[in-house]
């Protein structure tokens, strides 16, 4: 597996619960462990069909911590943990301490809790750290993406949507300096809605894909997993209007094609660790 050096967090927030999820889960999955990781991944994400969506499950209290919840869920927090817990579960010794060191690399700029601006907040931030990390890889270019090259600063242009920034100048000030960070790379690549019937036999899997929009400001509005039905590429969510996870009867092009503001998606293939 890819290894990210973790600092020692005493604050990491989960119930009894979350952890009888953790063996349920292991139980189920033993059956799939030794098997291609596009399927420990599809059987994971499916065992949480039927889970409810809840939004906002990260802003707990004023000072940043780990979160981890397998009761519910928001469309990254889903994304998160289903890739989390297919890593922990190719591992060769799977724990519920293995599985929060993986959810804490994947959430956070360079596995470190380090306050609220170390989480990664912009979904195409969150796949350029994964990449370099070596948890994922943008095919999005390969595919015959374009690259994106506006401004994102939805989160400093829109602070009072976000508790942790409303009146806090510092934070504030801090989320300033990632934006100007992450424009500074110059763009990212991204499928257009338009191009994704062409290709759609060529997206993996339960690859990650990341919903773009236009939306000024913002790089992203949804992520999910591509779920591969027969010839029909569909995608596995946790969905607000269903408020549950679902697996999406409308195929990826059709949805993207039927959203105004979506303008296409970046795909992301998972690295699950070696076995």
């Amino acid at each position: 597996m890819a290894t990210v050096t973790l600092r020692a967090q005493p604050d990491i927030h989960d119930t009894p619960d979350d952890r009888i999820l953790f063996d349920e889960y292991l139980a189920y999955i033993r059956a799939y462990r030794s098997s291609p990781s596009d399927i420990v991944l599809e059987r994971t994400a499916l065992f949480f069909l039927g889970r409810p969506y809840v939004a906002h499950t990260l802003e707990m209290g004023d000072e940043e911590q780990l979160v981890v919840n397998l009761r519910a869920f928001d469309c990254t927090t889903f994304v998160e943990t289903v890739i989390a817990l297919s890593r922990t579960a190719s591992g060769p010794s799977p724990s519920f301490e293995t599985f929060r060191k993986e959810l804490q690399a994947i959430r956070y700029r360079d596995g470190d809790v380090d306050g609220y601006t170390s989480r990664l907040h912009y979904a195409s931030d969150w796949v350029y750290e994964n990449e370099r990390k070596g948890l994922l890889r943008n095919l999005s270019g390969a595919l015959g993406g374009v690259k994106e090259k506006k401004l994102l600063h939805f989160m400093s242009s829109h602070r009072e949507a976000y508790r942790r920034i409303k009146t806090d100048d510092e934070m504030l000030g801090r989320i300033v300096a990632t934006e100007e960070k992450m424009n500074r790379r110059g763009g990212f690549y991204y499928l257009p809605k338009e191009r994704i019937a062409v290709v759609s036999n060529r997206i993996p899997h339960l690859s990650v894909i990341l919903f773009t929009t236009g939306i000024e400001g913002l790089d992203v509005t949804h992520m999910a997993f591509a779920c591969r039905k027969g010839e029909k590429l569909t995608f596995i969510h946790a969905s607000s209007a269903a408020k549950k996870v679902v697996v999406e009867e409308k195929t990826v092009s059709d949805y993207c094609l039927g959203q105004r503001s979506c303008t296409g998606i970046i795909v992301a293939e998972i690295n699950c660790g070696d076995r």
